[in-house]
């Protein structure tokens, strides 16, 4: 079969074909190198939105306070607790003996701004781009910060409730009858359970985290790949290749996972864009209506919670539903153009 090689890997006329339907959706094309972009950089939020300088150097030696917390002793304080970078004595220490390099924003997600010349929240400024919240925490380092916290949170929820949702559906079409019946009842018992109404409750009796709360929302999200998994399979399970396979003594597994599943995951693949965004938006609807992060952690849904009680400062509402729509529009428009990639009328003839 005639090969075509992308960036030195080998890939089917089929694939080439899907990657080429992909880029030629120019909204989707670059709204995935946007996103990744903006996500890449978020990754290093540390080195970008930081009250502590990524790299010290002080009496020759050097040190990295963005990695290791030092004591307030290793740069000739007086106390052994951790060094505050911020404090003009520390600063005037290891500016005698060195230099600090600072990130371009010197503030992370929970630093508090002592300094601001109006009462928080203060509007933006040279100081603070995007100004602070009600609590003198700088919007941008929480904006950084909780970006990553939203698009990771969804990535993992997305990844591991596709697995669970993809396993299921393939076993209850697959096999039919009984295993159908049992499995559909369940679901539709399962899918009726209210979410909100329980988060509220454990919330009251835990405190909620960021792996709670990822646990707790797999238990729910994994059925929204179920119908359309389930369907491939029923339908494939009677298709003359599976019955040869059959005839020939391949186990169900084999069958299962080597011959439809991959079928059935171009259907899968074109959902996970807006898997993802659902993700993000559950996150958020739960930090603004307070059961989601723990307090004080860098959260959209929170920024857009300050924004409602501080209508007088409306650049915590708009700078928040900008970051959001933003994010959202890049995800589904990404969605589009994969679904755009996998759409068989577009692939006649690979």
């Amino acid at each position: 079969m005639e090969q075509n090689r992308l960036l030195g890997f080998k890939v089917t006329p089929l694939t080439a074909r899907r990657l080429r339907n992909f880029c030629a959706n120019r909204r989707g094309f670059w709204s995935l190198w946007i996103f990744l972009v903006i996500f890449i950089l978020t990754l290093f939020a540390e080195f970008i939105a930081n009250d502590k300088p990524f790299l010290v150097k002080y009496d020759g030696d050097f040190y990295s306070p963005v990695f290791v917390d030092y004591a307030e002793t290793t740069f000739g304080g007086d106390f052994p607790t951790t060094a505050d970078y911020r404090d003009p004595f520390i600063k005037k220490q290891i500016e005698s003996k060195g230099w600090m390099i600072w990130p371009p924003i010197p503030y992370s997600y929970d630093t508090i701004n002592y300094k601001l010349p109006v009462p928080a929240p203060a509007p933006p400024s040279a100081q603070n781009w995007l100004g602070t919240d009600d609590q003198g925490r700088d919007v941008l380092a929480r904006l950084i910060y909780g970006f990553r916290i939203s698009v990771l949170f969804g990535l993992i929820l997305t990844a591991i409730s596709s697995v669970i949702g993809v396993a299921a559906g393939a076993v209850q079409g697959y096999f039919g009858g009984v295993v159908d019946l049992l499995f559909q009842r369940f679901i539709e018992i399962w899918q009726g359970l209210p979410v909100l109404f329980l988060l509220i409750i454990l919330a009251s009796i835990v405190e909620p985290n960021f792996w709670w709360l990822l646990g707790l929302l797999l238990l729910f999200s994994w059925t929204s790949l179920v119908g359309v998994v389930r369907a491939e399979f029923l339908r494939a399970r009677n298709l003359d290749y599976v019955r040869a396979a059959h005839a020939l003594g391949v186990n169900n597994s084999t069958i299962m996972f080597k011959h439809i599943l991959p079928n059935a995951m171009v259907a899968t693949l074109t959902f996970l864009p807006f898997i993802l965004s659902g993700s993000v938006v559950t996150l958020t609807a739960l930090d603004f209506l307070g059961f989601g992060l723990p307090p004080g952690s860098p959260s959209l849904g929170e920024l857009l919670n300050q924004g409602k009680a501080n209508l007088q400062a409306p650049w915590l509402g708009i700078t928040a539903f900008i970051i959001l729509a933003t994010m959202l529009s890049l995800l589904i428009f990404i969605g589009e153009a994969v679904r755009d990639a996998f759409d068989p009328r577009k692939n006649q003839g690979a």
